[in-house]
C-alpha cells in the first residue's frame, strides 16, 4: 500500500471513532453518499467491526459514486472485496478484487488484489470431484500476478496457490483415469492417466497416475508402451517399493502379467 493510500487511512481513522455515528443501529449508505469521506469512514469501521453486510453496502455505494480518479476508489474496491469475501460472497469478492488490477493497473494494490482474487475464486473449488471451473479461473488469476508483476514480494504465494491448484487438478483427472479403469474403458482411462503425467509431472498424483496407467496397458496388451512406461518410472522413482514390485527391471515390463 502506497502512502497516498496509508495518508488517507490515517485521516479517515480519525472519523471513524466518532461516537454519534455508533448511535444510529441501522447503517444507510445512501444518507452519506454526499460525503465520500464519511461514508468511506462509517464503512471501514463496519468492517473492523466484521459487520460485513454493511461494509459490503458502505464500500459498494463508493464505487459508484466515486469519481474515476478518486485515491479512495481502488481502496473502495479492495475492501469492498474483503467485505464479500468474510460474508461467504466469494465470487463476488474476486471480481472486486479483480477491477482493481483492471481499471488501476499501476496502483499499490493491484497486486494484492490479484492474490485476494484468485484465493476467493478458489474457495469455490474445494474439492476435486468436483466442477473446475473456478479453479481453472483461480489458477488463471494468480497466474496474472506472475506474470504483470514479477518484482512483486507476493509471487511466492502466487506460485504456491498455484502449485496447490495443479495438485487438485492433477487428483481431479487421477479420479476420473481410474473411475474409467474400473469399469475397463481402457482407452479413456488412459487419455486421463497421460494427462496427469504431462500436465501435472511434479504433483504427487503423478505417481500413481503412472502404476494405474501400466495397469492399463497391461490390461488391453500394449507391451512395448508398458515396457517404456516401465523404463521411465524405474528412473524417476529408483527407489520406491511398488514401482520396483510392479516393473522389477525394464526388461522384465513386457513379461507382466496383467494387474488385476
Amino acid at each position: 500500500m502506497n502512502r497516498s493510500h496509508r495518508t488517507i487511512l490515517t485521516a479517515l481513522a480519525l472519523a471513524i471513532g466518532l461516537s454519534a455515528a455508533a448511535c444510529h443501529p441501522e447503517f444507510k449508505p445512501k444518507v452519506l453518499a454526499a460525503n465520500p469521506d464519511a461514508l468511506f469512514a462509517a464503512s471501514l469501521k463496519k468492517l473492523q467491526g466484521h459487520q460485513w453486510d454493511d461494509a459490503a453496502r458502505g464500500f459498494d455505494e463508493l464505487t459508484h459514486d466515486l469519481p474515476a480518479r478518486d485515491p479512495l476508489l481502488p481502496l473502495s474496491y479492495y475492501y469492498l472485496g474483503q467485505a464479500q469475501d468474510k460474508n461467504g460472497d466469494h465470487l463476488l469478492a474476486a471480481q472486486s478484487f479483480s477491477r482493481i488490477a483492471e481499471a488501476f493497473p499501476d496502483d499499490s494494490l493491484a497486486d494484492d488484489a490479484l492474490l485476494a482474487s484468485g484465493r476467493s475464486y478458489a474457495k469455490m473449488w474445494r474439492k476435486p470431484q468436483l466442477d473446475a471451473t473456478y479453479g481453472t479461473q483461480a489458477e488463471q488469476t494468480l497466474q496474472e500476478l506472475v506474470s504483470l508483476y514479477p518484482d512483486s514480494p507476493l509471487v511466492p504465494q502466487a506460485n504456491a496457490a498455484i502449485a496447490r491448484l495443479d495438485e487438485m487438478f492433477a487428483e481431479k483427472d487421477l479420479q476420473t483415469g481410474e473411475h474409467y479403469l474400473r469399469r475397463r474403458a481402457y482407452d479413456s482411462a488412459i487419455i486421463y492417466l497421460k494427462d496427469v503425467v504431462r500436465l501435472h509431472p511434479n504433483a504427487p498424483a503423478a505417481r500413481k497416475a503412472n502404476l494405474r496407467l501400466l495397469e492399463a496397458y497391461r490390461a488391453i496388451r500394449y507391451t512395448a508402451d508398458a515396457r517404456d512406461l516401465c523404463d521411465a518410472m524405474l528412473k524417476s522413482y529408483p527407489n520406491d517399493r511398488e514401482v520396483r514390485d510392479q516393473c522389477g527391471s525394464a526388461s522384465s515390463a513386457a513379461a507382466s502379467t496383467p494387474h488385476t
